[in-house]
């Protein structure tokens, strides 16, 4: 009788792979959206089809997301992005070249807001990717007296902001007394950006980017407010034209 549980065990175990390497082979490539934009600048449009593999049946995450690109001529170029929600491609000219390039975004579903973003250039025909800005700057830590600071840029005013009304959990997780003292040196939960928005510069510069980047207090849910970046790409590299401070006002 041992026996025979045992070899089942072992049947089991060797055949559980096949049947998961079986489910996952069901899922088939889903055309998420087709669109049309000339990205080679030869005057002609390209068709850009994204596609991705669902995570599962009954999940609208998609674990593979590409985009096939073919151009009129039957070229044909693959731009491979990761895993997200509801992608999007939007096209415009964001390296000033006088041709659109290809602006990708998917929320990663994470708390946070996050997105995945990706920006490339077919610019001529070669397929290259251009890197996104990062805040270089932006630091901010807990100040006696229930107050936060809060440094956009290296030689900028700090913004101090009034945090009493979190003050119980502020105490209960043991950064200030009830006096207000500050107990232990706390940075602020400073995330990477969130989310990008091309945005129009002007008439004569053209567009630019927006980025969102959320600062929290103790804890990811404890929102503080947002850092709003004006980012220009100019000779090769994003310009940071201007920061503000969006504080919650909840």
């Amino acid at each position: 009788m041992k026996n025979k549980v045992a070899f089942c065990i072992l049947l089991f175990s060797l055949l559980l792979p096949l049947t998961v390497m079986a489910s996952e082979k069901k899922q088939e490539p889903i055309l998420i959206e087709t669109y049309e934009s000339d990205v080679t600048g030869d005057g002609q449009n390209e068709v850009i089809k994204l596609y991705g593999i669902l995570f599962s049946p009954d999940t609208k995450y998609y674990r593979d997301i590409w985009a096939d690109i073919t151009g009129p001529e039957g070229e044909n170029w693959r731009v491979n992005y990761s895993g997200g929600y509801d992608p999007t491609i939007q096209f415009v000219d964001l390296n000033h070249d006088k041709i659109n390039d290809i602006f990708y975004q998917s929320p990663t579903g994470g708390s946070g807001g996050l997105y995945t973003s990706f920006l490339h250039t077919l610019a001529n025909k070669e397929l290259l990717k251009i890197p996104l800005p990062e805040q270089p700057y932006v630091k901010g830590q807990f100040e006696e007296n229930f107050k936060v600071s809060i440094e956009l840029t290296p030689n900028g005013k700090p913004i101090v902001m009034d945090v009493k009304r979190r003050a119980a959990d502020y105490i209960r997780l043991g950064i200030y007394n009830k006096e207000g003292k500050l107990l232990t040196p706390t940075e602020l939960m400073i995330d990477p950006i969130a989310f990008f928005e091309p945005i129009k510069i002007s008439a004569a510069k053209g567009y630019g980017l927006k980025s969102y980047q959320q600062i929290s207090g103790a804890y990811h849910a404890d929102q503080l407010g947002t850092v709003e970046g004006l980012w220009y790409y100019e000779q090769d590299k994003w310009i940071l034209l201007q920061t503000n401070w969006n504080p919650t006002t909840k």
